[in-house]
């Protein structure tokens, strides 16, 4: 069957009774979304103390290596063997939906549930969070159509728009042609998980946070060379508004009824790609054992679950497990695409050094972790056993997994490891990879040859002056957010295994002052993508009884 029919053929229990049952909510701390979703207002305080376990990964093939599902499974297998816990996802972006990757809800026998509304509208989180957004440039426009008080340099308004869309033509856009249309201004768009109003909602630990995040917004300078701030056009009150009942987190369940909340979405490639600091907390407060996710390969999301949400929020993961397939390493060992179905255990042999890298740059984080090998049918016995051999070389843990095919039951293994690394722990040993004083351009290098094994970076005079400007303002204490292609150590995509010998070219920057971080993108990076030449939405449709078909 397809992850949709197997959705749609599980018995699902009432979100309320499940709230009520499993984690003690009663029903005065939801706001039901239909049978089975519901809003869930976090606690002042008190509460259980629960564990952190970050699910992360070797870089991925373009097809991805399964993180969301063993993140899925891993939860189902620790509640199977006696463990009180709870699964932390972000929202699926329509953009992989309809686009490469498809949804983001796990997938076989290991899902979040009801799928095809979480992977669609859900909520309707993402809209108020576009919403949010475009209100801004709305206000931005009106206030220079009605004089311009603020006197905003119309040459240096550096705030876009949002769609959460892949749509590759909005990259570019003019705005105001016509009469009566305002200023024509060269703007564009970005896709709605790379805004920074959605990296203020996953980092925001209150409204009022929120409120005050959204005010720091920088839109642009003046023509007195000062910043200007969503504040200073008093948009931050009615963005608030829009986005106060999506800030709540949203609780589902998995096939196996484990309690998930699914809130937030910022890819990791080019965002922080981490679910919402207030989604962490809460299930933190509500469980023994909190599983979540961080996007793409470790050298991505790992770090930026590291260095910026941990680290703004004082969290302290207790575990790493770092998701590979057979096939993701012997992608990495050179072998083609078309070629990833057959044996080759010397090309497996050859990938490890991918996966190897990855575990070298968690333990600088001063946090344990176990490989989790995410099983497919094409993998044999003798590749399966040669990455076991390859990581006890290594003192590793390495699990084999089926949640896929096998749900909770497949991942009791998994589980019961992961149990163990984190209960024999006395104290965490978690450190940032670097401190608040560091100036940003070193910040930036030391992420680029810590983590990528950059020799060095570089960067245009016009880059390195605006660093070292926000370096004496209260930017400089920020950490940097690099976005980067998550299919190589390196700048090029097509650099595969662990690359060294290259230096990492930072194309431009960006201050997320709501956020709290400053973003540097490198190579060719878009923050805005494009569908592929056969995008997922060619196969998705509803059929005659009203059910949507073909979303994976």
């Amino acid at each position: 069957m397809t992850d949709i029919e197997i959705a749609r053929n599980a018995t699902l229990q009432p979100i309320a009774e499940l709230a009520r049952e499993q984690l003690a909510l009663d029903e005065e701390r939801l706001i039901p979304y239909g049978k089975h979703k519901a809003k869930v207002i976090p606690a002042a305080s008190g509460g259980r103390s629960g564990k952190l376990i970050l699910v992360t990964a070797i870089s991925p093939t373009p097809a991805g290596e399964g993180k969301t599902t063993t993140t899925v499974g891993l939860g189902d297998g620790l509640n199977r063997i006696g463990k009180k816990s709870m699964i932390c996802l972000r929202e699926p972006s329509l953009g992989p939906s309809f686009g490469m990757k498809g949804g983001a809800a796990g997938g076989g026998y290991a899902q979040v549930v009801p799928m095809d509304e979480i992977n669609l509208h859900f909520t309707g989180d993402f809209h108020a969070i576009g919403a949010a957004n475009n209100l801004l440039s709305a206000m931005i426009d009106n206030h220079l159509h009605w004089g311009n008080a603020l006197k905003i340099d119309l040459r240096k308004i550096t705030w876009r728009r949002a769609v959460d869309l892949n749509d590759r033509s909005l990259r570019q856009l003019m705005t105001g042609l016509g009469k009566g249309n305002g200023f024509a201004n060269e703007t564009g768009a970005d896709i709605t998980v790379a805004s920074e109003v959605m990296a203020i909602f996953c980092l925001a630990e209150s409204l009022s946070d929120l409120k005050e995040r959204l005010g720091r917004i920088v839109i642009g300078r003046s023509l007195e060379k000062k910043d200007v701030l969503a504040s200073d056009l008093k948009a931050h009150g009615a963005m608030t508004a829009l986005l106060k009942d999506a800030f709540l987190p949203n609780l589902v369940q998995t096939l196996e009824q484990t309690p998930a909340l699914v809130h937030g979405g910022p890819f990791a490639n080019i965002a922080h790609g981490c679910n919402s600091v207030i989604a962490t907390k809460t299930a933190l407060g509500l469980a023994d054992y909190v599983v979540t996710e961080a996007g793409f390969g470790a050298d991505l999301g790992a770090e930026k679950f590291f260095d910026i949400k941990c680290r703004k929020a004082g969290l302290t993961p207790q575990a790493a497990v770092v998701v590979a397939t057979i096939r993701a390493l012997k992608y990495h060992g050179g072998v083609d695409r078309k070629d990833l179905e057959a044996g080759n255990v010397e090309a497996v042999t050859r990938g490890f050094a991918n996966l190897q890298r990855h575990l070298e740059n968690i333990s600088k984080f001063g946090v344990p972790a176990i490989v989790a090998v995410n099983a497919f049918d094409a993998d044999t016995e003798a590749e399966t056993q040669a990455l076991r051999d390859l990581c006890d070389g290594i003192g590793v843990p390495c699990v084999l997994a089926r949640h896929w095919a096998e749900g909770g039951k497949g991942a009791e293994e998994l589980a019961k490891a992961v149990a163990s690394l984190v209960d024999e722990q006395k104290e965490s040993s978690f450190t940032p990879l670097y401190p608040d004083h560091l100036p940003l351009a070193e910040k930036i290098k030391r992420v680029a040859r810590e983590v990528y094994r950059a020799d060095d970076i570089e960067m245009t005079p016009a880059v390195e002056k605006q660093l070292q400007n926000w370096d004496k303002t209260a930017a400089g204490r920020y950490p940097v957010c690099i976005a980067k292609t998550p299919y190589s150590f390196s700048a090029d995509p097509d650099r595969r295994g662990a690359a060294t010998g290259f230096t990492l070219p930072v194309t431009s920057v960006r201050l997320s002052a709501g956020a709290g971080f400053v973003v540097a993108l490198t190579g060719e990076i878009m923050t805005m993508p494009g569908l592929p030449r056969i995008p997922a939405a060619e196969h998705i449709d509803v059929n005659e009884a009203g059910d949507i078909v073909g979303l994976s």
